[in-house]
């Protein structure tokens, strides 16, 4: 987190930056263009509310969701500088 000579409100603006950078990498992820009738994964159809809530689906919610479990973890950008690099 920012410190010593860092400016007024700099903890802030990295708060601000990951939650920018969170969003932006989740709405990168959502599907983009026509979407399927029935699941990749698993071949059941998809639903038609999945359909109008998520344009663009590729698989149904069950599915989805173990591919969501899998690719859990930030990918994000560390922020905070090492002890190392404030030393120089």
């Amino acid at each position: 987190m920012a410190n010593g000579w860092a400016p007024d409100g700099a903890v802030q603006d990295q708060i601000d930056d990951s939650i920018n950078d969170a969003v932006r990498l989740a709405r990168a992820k959502l599907p983009t263009g026509p979407g399927e009738l029935y699941c990749q994964a698993c071949g059941e159809e998809i639903p038609e509310a999945r359909r109008l809530a998520m344009p663009g689906a590729r698989t149904c919610v069950a599915c989805q969701s173990g591919l969501d479990r899998r690719s859990i973890g930030s990918g994000g950008i560390n922020r905070r500088g090492s002890k190392d690099s404030q030393l120089r």
